[in-house]
């Protein structure tokens, strides 16, 4: 059995695959795979672990784990657990999956959808007095920044809706179109 092997198999293979694959979705969404496995890892584990024991079942740098947990705090997807006889630093998961995604959402409207919004708004205030930039691309732009707006706000009123109301409505699915009377190969709403 190799080192790796070791280490793994005093997870269960479900958790294994589940940390193995969370990690490679992370990585997809711009996620450093540590992070993402060491989430994974905290969020099926029944217990807080610290970092050592962290670093020993994924086979992870200590150093590594550090700033993984640094960064899972910052989004404040883990959190610090205090155990009794032990001054080590433990921590768990937010096992709450609408926590844990709107603190996501939220995270990444602040980092990168807030500053887009600032800089197409700075745009198009310069292109309006801007007589190099033809009248198409001055709307172009006006039209990204509309909807860059109305997507900001959009979420920031998602994230004040009650969660049971929230699901109601996402499994509404494509009831919500018969709502709102649309259906494939109808006009495009102008408004």
């Amino acid at each position: 059995m190799t080192e790796i092997n070791e280490r793994t198999a005093q997870l269960s293979p479900a958790a294994t695959e589940f940390i193995l694959h969370w990690g490679n979705l992370g990585g997809q969404w711009g996620v450093n795979r540590s992070v993402a496995q060491i989430h994974a890892l905290l969020f099926v584990s029944d217990r807080p672990l610290h970092a050592e024991e962290i670093a020993n079942l994924l086979g992870l740098a200590r150093s590594n784990v550090s700033n993984s947990i640094k960064e899972l705090l910052g989004w404040r997807l883990i959190h610090r657990v205090p155990v009794l006889g032990d001054r080590r630093d433990h921590f768990a998961a937010e096992t709450d999956i609408w926590e844990m995604v709107t603190r996501i959402a939220a995270g990444r409207k602040a980092r990168e959808v807030d500053p887009a919004e600032a800089a197409l708004r700075a745009c198009v205030a310069r292109a309006e007095h801007d007589p190099g930039l033809s009248a198409g691309a001055k709307a172009r732009l006006s039209d990204m920044l509309d909807f860059v707006t109305t997507m900001s706000r959009w979420h920031d009123e998602m994230l004040g809706v009650p969660k049971p109301a929230l699901m109601r409505l996402i499994k509404l699915g494509a009831g919500v179109t018969k709502l709102l009377n649309w259906r494939p190969g109808k006009a495009k709403d102008a408004g």
